[in-house]
């Protein structure tokens, strides 16, 4: 089970919050706090549902920041990266698999875009500069990736991560990769929604509840608040 991985990076990032620190060090907008630009390469107009999978850390805060976000219909927190047909914890978590703690997210494109995502992803999601590890989860299944499903996702991809290191946007290089899409594994049961059902644990309050706190705070117009989990299919 995580908890018993997360007991002691709880503890860290306890005392990180009681040294003023915070966990949302680790994911907060750009170079001293300010915003973000948004992205100037967002995708057309799609007609239908569309999907994002994106991996940067443990995958609880990351469903929990998206499950927040206008327009997003509904987020799985599973394994995407590796070789093979299937992905489950214990092995993951072990870090020799290849996969990274990914979301995938169903999204209605006329109310937020790609490009929106993206810039959600990087403002209070995730911190790009960190390379194999995630605040106090470290290894590669913690890595920062956008797994792109076609050509134009790819596009937008890279030309942000490269508007954002031109703008110097944060204070060390963006290490966040950009690789195919070529699988997505949903994750045990326990860990869907795992930060909206143990709001009080102490990872939670310390690593992604700040997360969430931040969204708010930096993207009023595409915040929302809890809402009744939407019935979508996983395709």
């Amino acid at each position: 089970m995580r908890i018993r991985f997360k007991l002691f990076p709880a503890l860290v990032a306890g005392a990180m919050v009681l040294a003023g620190l915070g966990a949302c060090a680790f994911a907060s907008a750009g170079n001293d706090g300010a915003p973000l630009p948004d992205p100037r390469m967002d995708a057309s107009q799609s007609q239908g549902d569309q999907v994002a999978v994106l991996a940067g850390g443990c995958f609880w805060g990351m469903q929990e920041v998206f499950e927040h976000v206008k327009g997003v219909k509904k987020v799985w927190a599973g394994y995407s990266g590796g070789p093979g047909n299937k992905a489950d914890y214990e092995h993951v978590s072990d870090g020799n698999t290849g996969h990274a703690e990914s979301v995938k997210i169903v999204y209605d494109p006329a109310k937020v875009s790609y490009g929106q995502l993206l810039k959600v992803y990087f403002s209070v999601a995730t911190d790009p500069t960190q390379l194999n590890r995630q605040g106090p989860d470290v290894g590669t299944q913690y890595r920062s990736v956008i797994f792109y499903g076609n050509d134009e996702q790819k596009r937008i991809a890279e030309s942000y991560i490269a508007q954002l290191g031109a703008a110097h946007a944060f204070p060390d290089p963006i290490v966040t990769q950009v690789k195919p899409l070529n699988g997505f594994f949903v994750a045990e049961t326990y860990h869907q929604d795992y930060a909206k059902r143990h709001p009080n644990e102490p990872y939670i309050v310390f690593n992604d509840a700040p997360k969430v706190a931040h969204l708010k705070q930096q993207f009023p117009d595409l915040y929302q608040p809890d809402r009744e989990v939407v019935a979508v299919t996983l395709h």
